[in-house]
């Protein structure tokens, strides 16, 4: 397989049947046919800019050649719905999925099918990004230094290259994002915490971009993950429907943590704009300071009548749509809510379906009230080795959960 870098192909000289010539300016992709393929040239003639598709290239070794004359060789009247390698990707930053970073483009490899086309014309396609210091030197000594010496220079150097599948583009243009059909489903891919760090190497407007075509689960999941600035300048940069949908898919206590550091006019314009029901956790929330347990707990939790069974705890399990971490424990509370007692969920695996669940009880319970403070909460974590807290108001009704993963939050926070 025949292997050509981008830096070579731009300024080559291209040959009309007649030998005519003109030089490649640029390479294109139309991503809305084939992500990989290239489609087109654009070449510069005496005559303008002309575009050349590639099905009229021939050959691509000592020159390109065409078989169509330079002069049935159209204008180029804009690129709309054309990605240009040179201007879209060298020099650019690109989310690299495997290595799960952001990285620069030095130079592309573009590789020539063993295949040719039905109509026996060379296909050429994007192999890979080069982001090492091979790609760099390359463009820098190119035309400078004698072929055969940078040959010789460049066999000296490891490569260091992406595949193009492992490649998300960066596109800031929401209506070119549409046209290219630019997503970024690969990094949807990640887990939240990798997008997280990725996202936070990103410039403002290519992070809004991500979180603009992200789905709202997957957003939601990796927001929470972002350092509090990036977040609070994440979301005040959507706009206010797109800002509610991820919002509403958030824990409801990262939901009003974040609410909570916004301008009170923006938190209102999310809030409007979420549906009622995470509206109303988020509102609740945000009524406590967040230095105290009720300020930290999440209200998604599993909370059964004091006489269920295992059965019934199962079954609650299979409809529960919040985040794994809260059904560690399934909570058992009176008909008036008070909270009565706690069963991890590992008591469950070998307990028959008819077990009541208040045999399962963990000793001691142990439990908060809403206005302790966030430090007695970590020492509570601490002390009891515990997975999840529940939190009480005076009567001791169960009014929420705190997570072993919102006390590694809090705590990183004061780091």
């Amino acid at each position: 397989m025949t292997t050509l870098a981008l830096s070579e192909l731009l300024g080559a000289t291209v040959y009309d049947p007649s030998g005519a010539s003109g030089r490649v300016r640029e390479v294109t992709l139309a991503p809305q046919e084939d992500r990989s393929r290239i489609s087109a040239l654009i070449v510069k003639t005496k005559s303008g800019n002309r575009i050349v598709p590639f099905t009229a290239v021939s050959a691509i070794n000592g020159g390109i050649r065409t078989t169509t004359a330079a002069a049935e060789w159209p204008a180029v009247n804009g690129t709309e719905g054309l990605f240009l390698l040179e201007r879209d990707l060298l020099d650019q930053q690109v989310i690299d999925i495997n290595g799960r970073k952001v990285v620069r483009v030095n130079d592309v490899d573009l590789h020539v099918d063993a295949v040719k086309d039905k109509d026996d014309h060379p296909v050429l396609r994007v192999h890979s990004v080069d982001v090492g210091a091979r790609g760099a030197i390359r463009r820098l000594l190119r035309g400078v230094a004698p072929k055969l010496a940078l040959q010789a220079l460049l066999g000296r150097i490891p490569p260091r290259s992406i595949p193009w599948n492992f490649i998300d583009v960066i596109e800031t243009d929401p209506a070119r994002r549409v046209k290219l059909k630019i997503s970024y489903d690969g990094l949807a891919s990640l887990h939240p915490a990798d997008i997280a760090d990725i996202v936070e190497d990103l410039a403002p407007d290519e992070r809004r971009a991500v979180f603009q075509t992200l789905d709202e689960e997957t957003a939601a999941e990796a927001l929470e993950e972002v350092e509090p600035k990036v977040q609070k300048s994440i979301v005040e940069s959507l706009d206010s429907g797109r800002a509610a949908d991820i919002v509403e898919e958030m824990d409801p206590d990262a939901a009003a943590d974040l609410l909570g550091d916004l301008p009170e006019e923006r938190t209102e314009q999310i809030l409007v704009r979420m549906e009622p029901e995470a509206q109303q956790d988020v509102v609740e929330l945000l009524e406590h300071r967040e230095e105290t347990a009720a300020g930290r707990m999440t209200t998604e939790f599993l909370a059964l009548p004091v006489v269920a069974t295992v059965q019934n705890a199962i079954d609650s399990m299979r409809e529960f749509e919040g985040g794994v971490e809260a059904v560690s424990t399934i909570y058992l509370v009176d008909s008036h809510g008070t909270l009565v007692g706690a069963v991890p969920l590992a008591r469950l695996v070998l307990a028959s379906q008819s077990t009541p669940m208040l045999s399962l009880t963990q000793e001691p319970l142990v439990l908060t009230h809403e206005g302790v403070e966030e430090n007695e909460v970590a020492e509570l974590f601490d002390k009891y080795n515990l997975q999840t807290l529940p939190v009480v108001d005076e009567h001791n009704k169960l009014t929420g959960v705190i997570t072993s993963d919102d006390v590694i939050s809090m705590l990183r926070a004061k780091l």
